[in-house]
């Protein structure tokens, strides 16, 4: 077999990922939640496009920075965001790597044509919305052409950096937790100017990043030099990294030991239903992707937990955003997947009736229950006036009521197998599933509206009982939406199960 040359391996793979959208089983059901994100997606560019002009109004009344400098001032926080919303969006090279993995292809071909893609992909793309508006407003025409060319370029190199970097964090977390410290000291060193020093202060902050910009906007040797040392140092230290995570888990072999095995016996009191629970408990304790979602949603709720009770970061309406989001974390991280690890054994779930009930009432049962963690870890906003404790009661119970309900209907639709360890090779392992996506959102945004509606029109304890009613009714029906939600799941049974089967 001929050699394919490195640019054209490029073009052969970024022509198979697109047909590999394609043809996925999740394909036909992302195409409405695909449309919801493009106009998501236009949101968010006005949004920016929005942004840049008080942006730009600042820059142009202020006297101690140019344009370039303002920006650029501001370029720490625009990275931390850029960086964290890329976990919702974008996969690492090394999670699309197995089909490609016997081939005759160079030793890090595939990988650095996935870098490149990533790196020269649209997304990335998406913050020239906030700046080219911005660079017209307060840059063209008091720099020239070619300052705000220089601007522009730096920025854009900059972000291209930020997403490389987001790939080699995620991918070094994805292997062992522990890594998580790497990019926390990575924000702390971003903001060490507002903190560290003589003079530390917000100012100094700006003042710091501020020279940046002033050397972009001059073409400056040493900025786009630095620059692209940066780019190429994280390019090499990607490809060996994502190169090495595949290799380990391609390579690696099984190692028989003896365990003590958890009998979990104080679930046998429930029947049947008790041995899902046994199932779902002993699930997470023994496979790795299902405990690694299970400990990030406690680290997640611990972390919010204590920003909403001992900081005012976000006081005031994002008090209330952030409590919805704490209780709903156990149900997007994991009921949302509902079916797609079982569809690893999911032969063995078909073989006596109601079987595949008795499992939702087990997840159902667990993940509600698991809802008075967060109420716990969040009773120190009740006591410090933040949040009354009747709104808190509502709060969860709106979210073990309709959220979970609406995140268990997944289950109707989930026809992907997700991996039970393996978390780079997998066929599962990347996150295609725009429809999990969307109604993740609108499960969010329920309980948003009806939190600002209800105390509008039944003060704010009537509006805490209505969200508790809401709640309960639910929560007390819950056989009649669970059988409806499996009722639904066995006539789309064979449909699912070529779906299953197709992607383990």
């Amino acid at each position: 077999m001929k050699k394919m040359s490195r640019w054209e391996t490029i073009k052969t793979l970024r022509r198979h990922t697109k047909l590999s959208e394609k043809r996925s089983v999740a394909f036909a059901q992302n195409k409405v939640a695909k449309v919801f994100g493009y106009v998501m997606f236009a949101f968010c560019i006005l949004y920016l496009m929005f942004l840049s002009i008080p942006l730009a109004m600042a820059a142009n009344s202020s006297r101690q920075h140019t344009g370039s400098e303002l920006m650029f001032g501001m370029l720490p926080f625009i990275l931390c965001v850029d960086f964290y919303f890329r976990f919702m969006l974008q996969q690492t090279p090394s999670q699309r790597i197995k089909p490609y993995s016997l081939l005759p292809l160079g030793r890090y071909a595939c990988i650095d044509s996935f870098l490149f893609n990533s790196a020269t992909s649209s997304g990335n793309l998406i913050w020239q919305a906030m700046f080219i508006p911005y660079a017209i407003m307060c840059i063209l025409y008091v720099e020239g052409f070619w300052s705000t060319m220089g601007f522009l370029i730096a920025l854009q190199l900059v972000i291209v950096a930020n997403s490389l970097w987001y790939l080699l964090c995620r991918t070094l977390i994805n292997r062992k937790y522990y890594w998580w410290a790497l990019p926390l000291l990575w924000m702390a060193l971003l903001f060490s100017p507002w903190y560290i020093g003589s003079n530390a202060s917000f100012t100094q902050l700006c003042e710091t990043y501020a020279v940046i910009g002033d050397g972009a906007s001059h073409w400056s040797p040493w900025v786009f030099g630095g620059l692209l040392l940066l780019l190429y140092i994280l390019y090499i230290v990607n490809r060996r990294v994502q190169y090495d995570s595949i290799h380990l888990e391609l390579s690696k072999s099984e190692k028989t030991e003896i365990k003590h095995v958890t009998q979990l016996s104080q679930f046998e009191r429930f029947g049947e239903v008790g041995e899902y629970l046994k199932l779902e408990v002993k699930s997470i304790m023994r496979n790795k992707n299902i405990r690694k979602a299970f400990i990030s949603a406690n680290i997640l709720i611990l972390l919010f937990s204590l920003a909403i009770s001992f900081t005012d970061i976000y006081d005031g309406g994002m008090t209330k955003f952030l409590a919805v989001y704490n209780f709903a974390i156990y149900g997007a991280m994991l009921l949302v997947k509902t079916m797609c690890y079982e569809g690893n054994y999911i032969d063995c779930l078909m073989v006596h009736k109601e079987n595949i009930l008795q499992l939702l009432k087990a997840k159902y049962f667990l993940y509600t229950a698991l809802l008075l963690l967060p109420m716990v870890l969040m009773l120190p906003t009740v006591f410090m006036g933040k949040c009354s404790l009747l709104m808190l009661i509502g709060i969860m119970l709106m979210v073990g009521g309709p959220v979970h309900a609406c995140f268990l209907y997944l289950a109707i639709i989930n026809k992907q197998t997700i991996p039970l360890n393996t978390k780079f090779i997998g066929k599962g392992t990347m996150e295609t599933n725009f429809l999990q996506i969307a109604v993740e959102i609108g499960a969010f945004l329920l309980p948003l509206v009806l939190l600002n509606i209800f105390p509008l029109v039944f003060g704010d304890i009537g509006g805490a009982l209505a969200l508790m009613a809401i709640g309960l009714l639910f929560i007390l029906t819950y056989r009649v939406w669970l059988r409806d939600i499996y009722r639904r799941m066995m006539k789309r049974r064979y449909e699912n199960l070529e779906g299953f089967h197709a992607t383990r």
